[in-house]
């Protein structure tokens, strides 16, 4: 998972130094891959040399039929002449200026001045891709109105580093902002901030219809509705944070989605209100043989397991895993269904595995998500459409069976010390225990909802505490006092075999037993194979050639 840390940031403080960060993260939780720099650097006084400007003039280049020639205030006594490429912008346009001196991403000297078919050019006018906030360069960054000769990095993400986590797979809550936040406020004994998403003070009063018939399958779901929703481009700084996670900004809406996912680790899904039949959603398994076309344009035939959202005639999505074509929201959408739900994860992965269909919420719903989390998406989702689209909140609609209920694990404080090999204190392994979130009581320990499906023995509670102090455990091999086991005969002359030939000038390889079926005509090939190495081999020839 790719983690901005200015998103990090905005749950918990981060004072530590970044590589004090990923050594107790890769140690403690979660392996730490790289840490990507993103955005022009911030030294020496470069992200001065990035300011706001505002387009005085703008007209096309007297020497070239594809250039303006623009006068930019950039806050100085004179306005600076700029030749730019793009035609999506006029006078009167704020836009993101770098000026000669700056040193953008990935360049290897300043910026300087240029001629360009004649005319000086004093300065660039930036696009996203320039500035590493997205992949759009297909016209120059529009902003909102500000004072010109404003530093950029007052009001743009300039400069940020991507932290790309890869969690185990029995840490599914660490698969979001919040959730890593939470881990590393413990480890580092720091405040953690309340997670992101409050309801309006008015709104959901309508009665949403929902109906699960398969509650093993779906034990919860929040169906939400909205009005007056106007789909459009998400502002700059969702845009950048969906980009900075490594997902594709497409609109308002469907990035409030994909947001509140990365943020707290539950995805979510809006449908198009106006094309549900009858105005309601059953949850149930679909009917053997229907058919559903998902959102990548695929027709798929369903089968009696799986389970699928559906409306009042016909299933509109594979529930966790992709919603259907015929309800995504369009341009034109104004009324939405939000679901914020909880899945079961082993019929889902079986689903998603048949299917070869694999979405980052699938991911998340085959590790086990918290049935508790679903209220808080719901809520910030609610937010983020409230604001960002101008939406109206009428209806709401939790339905659920019998929620699980914490679970409790008795403790001994003794074992703990016995199997880590190191004394900790009662008080601190109760300090230890209730950072992460549990609750300690006389002997028992009460784990929290997000955790529950990974901590279920005692011996899963020392692991807490000893991955906290895995730094003082001293480095000792254990005493060796006897040995045991030898070569057989036949080995031990395989082995003199093999070391004769090498001498003699020959090379031992070792190649795969599976290969491409190109290349294996009469071979048998796996029905469900990983890759293009799908049929066993029945030469060693091409095994040879390729090594």
């Amino acid at each position: 998972m790719r983690v901005p840390l200015s998103w990090l940031r905005d749950y918990v403080a981060l004072d530590m130094p970044i590589a004090e960060l990923v050594h107790r993260l890769s140690v403690s939780a979660a392996e730490v891959n790289t840490i990507e720099p993103r955005g022009p650097v911030d030294e020496n006084g470069n992200h001065a040399l990035f300011r706001v400007g505002r387009v005085l003039e703008a007209g096309k280049h007297p020497n070239a039929d594809r250039l303006q020639l623009c006068q930019v205030d950039v806050g100085e006594d004179e306005p600076r002449q700029i030749v730019c490429g793009a035609w999506n912008f006029g006078a009167g346009a704020t836009v993101a200026v770098a000026l000669p001196g700056a040193r953008l991403p990935g360049a290897e000297q300043p910026l300087g001045e240029a001629k360009l078919r004649g005319e000086v050019s004093r300065g660039m006018i930036l696009s996203e891709r320039e500035l590493e906030l997205g992949a759009d360069h297909g016209g120059i960054l529009v902003l909102p109105e500000t004072e010109p000769g404003t530093q950029l990095a007052d009001v743009l993400p300039l400069a940020d580093a991507i932290m790309d986590v890869e969690p185990t797979g029995n840490r599914v809550d660490l698969l979001s902002v919040y959730g890593l936040a939470r881990e590393v406020a413990a480890l580092f004994r720091l405040e953690l901030e309340p997670p992101p998403g409050r309801d309006p003070d008015e709104g959901g009063g309508e009665r949403v219809e929902i109906a699960i018939d398969e509650l093993v399958g779906c034990p919860r779901y929040i169906g939400r509705t909205f009005t007056a929703v106007s789909v459009a481009p998400s502002p700059l700084w969702l845009r950048a944070r969906i980009s900075a996670a490594g997902m594709r900004p497409i609109s308002n809406v469907v990035d409030v989605t994909n947001y509140v996912m990365l943020a707290l680790g539950n995805p979510i899904h809006a449908f198009d209100r106006s094309t549900l039949a009858e105005n309601r959603i059953v949850v149930r398994r679909a009917v053997e043989g229907e058919r559903l076309r998902t959102l990548d344009g695929t027709e798929r035939q369903l089968v009696a397991a799986d389970l699928v959202i559906a409306d009042g005639e016909r299933a509109v999505a594979l529930a966790g895993i992709m919603g259907g074509e015929e309800t995504e929201v369009r341009e034109g959408t104004t009324e939405l269904l939000l679901e914020a739900a909880n899945f079961e994860p082993i019929g889902l992965l079986r689903t998603s595995e048949r299917m070869k269909l694999r979405t980052e919420g699938s991911n998340r719903w085959e590790k086990g998500v918290d049935p508790q989390l679903a209220p808080q998406a719901a809520a910030l989702a609610t937010e983020l459409l409230v604001e960002l689209s101008g939406a109206r909140w009428v209806g709401h609609a939790d339905v659920h069976g019998e929620l699980p209920t914490r679970p409790t694990i008795r403790l001994r404080p003794e074992r703990i010390d016995r199997l880590i090999g190191l004394e900790t204190p009662v008080e601190e392994q109760r300090a230890i225990l209730e950072r992460f979130g549990f609750g300690v009581a006389e002997g028992e320990v009460t784990v929290p909802t997000w955790r529950a499906r990974d901590v279920t023995r005692e011996v899963d509670l020392v692991e807490e505490i000893a991955r906290v102090r895995l730094d003082d455990v001293p480095f000792t091999l254990p005493v060796r006092r006897a040995m045991f086991g030898s070569l057989t005969p036949i080995q031990q002359l395989r082995r003199r075999i093999e070391d004769a030939l090498v001498g003699a000038g020959l090379a031992e390889v070792y190649t795969p037993s599976l290969g491409p079926t190109a290349a294996e005509p009469d071979g048998l090939t796996l029905p469900d194979p990983v890759g293009d190495q799908a049929t066993l081999r029945t030469s060693l020839l091409h095994g040879l050639v390729e090594s």
